[in-house]
């Protein structure tokens, strides 16, 4: 018999019981899959469940074992194609699990990263995955007592706090400085985000000014922005530096998004690229495999980055004691695209 909703209240064992003519003892067993029943009363009482509506209150049997079966997945943002792409990878491992991932979302903001840090490992979750190497004195703190599978992404270039997965970011910006010099180019420019927020972008310029250096070039120009990337942004960021500094051969972009946008705006001024400026991003969003032209980038191996963090959690689960590998450090390839001369 159908429970009038009029009330508003809340689905109970007992309402399921009720529907399906069993006890809410047994009701209880088939929803945790628990015990011996038979396959005609499972069915029964299943799909009770279903036509009432009714979810099982996990935080309930969680009281026990004190930990749920979520997984507190904490990144910077949702408002370019980085970050949903490894929540994909992630979301790939857990779902052969009993895990769920559950998102929280902190602008690049250290305060905000300890609220929702707070809240979540407030409702004990079963492991955190979050990115980047920096954090406050206070989220460290919290971390490192949770007493679960902590995994840090994006980053190996620090200390992680238990297991780490992600790309040197340092590396990554030597590498495209030396293909940059290989190719001739010494007049070059750079376009980025404001790096004091964006730790990652801030060690890319570091690793890429360090061998510049050591081939005795400086940047000669440099443009900043804060938010969310974008092509408006990255066409504004050229012509703006294009104005002030003409005889620059190379812009180097600490992401894809405002390289096309740049790229777009070259093409528009029917700028010849690569041979009278060279354009590279970061990140190998796929996206932007539609442009003209393809934009020079390297591949942040953002999906392989999200599986990994999830795998070394649901292994870390189903065996505490096993010995799994904490820190792995994956090797980001340049595509140079059309461009980035060859040499």
């Amino acid at each position: 018999m159908p429970v009038s909703t009029d009330t508003k209240r809340p689905l109970t064992l007992r309402d399921v019981s009720e529907a399906s003519g069993v006890s809410e003892m047994t009701v209880s067993r088939v929803l945790r899959n628990r015990g011996d029943v038979s396959d005609s009363t499972r069915e029964r009482v299943l799909a009770a469940a279903k036509e009432l509506g009714y979810v099982p209150n996990k935080i309930a049997g969680a009281l026990a074992s004190s930990r749920v079966n979520l997984v507190a997945v904490i990144i910077p943002s949702l408002k370019n194609m980085v970050f949903p792409e490894v929540l994909s990878g992630i979301n790939e491992v857990l779902e052969d699990t009993e895990l769920q991932p559950v998102v929280g979302v902190t602008d690049y903001q250290p305060e905000k990263e300890e609220r929702v840090l707070y809240e979540m490992l407030s409702w004990r979750p079963s492991g955190v995955i979050i990115a980047g190497l920096e954090h406050s004195e206070a989220s460290k703190a919290m971390l490192q007592a949770a007493g679960i599978p902590v995994v840090e992404i994006m980053d190996t270039d620090g200390k992680p706090v238990d297991a780490v997965v992600g790309i040197s970011h340092r590396r990554a910006g030597r590498e495209m400085a030396a293909a940059i010099l290989k190719a001739g180019y010494r007049h070059i420019g750079f376009l980025g985000t404001k790096m004091p927020l964006d730790h990652r972008a801030r060690k890319r310029f570091e690793g890429f000014t360090e061998v510049l250096a050591k081939a005795g070039v400086e940047i000669e120009d440099r443009e900043f922005y804060s938010g969310g990337s974008a092509l408006a942004k990255g066409r504004e960021m050229t012509e703006a530096m294009l104005k002030r500094s003409p005889d620059l051969d190379f812009l180097y972009y600490s992401n894809d998004m405002i390289g096309a946008g740049g790229l777009l705006y070259l093409l528009d001024q029917g700028i010849d690229v690569p041979g009278q400026i060279g354009l590279a991003g970061f990140n190998g969003v796929e996206l932007l495999q539609g442009l003209p032209r393809q934009l020079a980038t390297m591949d942040a191996c953002r999906l392989e980055i999200g599986r990994k963090a999830a795998e070394i959690i649901s292994a870390r689960l189903a065996d505490p004691t096993a010995e799994i590998e904490s820190k792995i450090t994956l090797t980001p390839k340049i595509s140079y695209g059309d461009t980035l001369k060859r040499w």
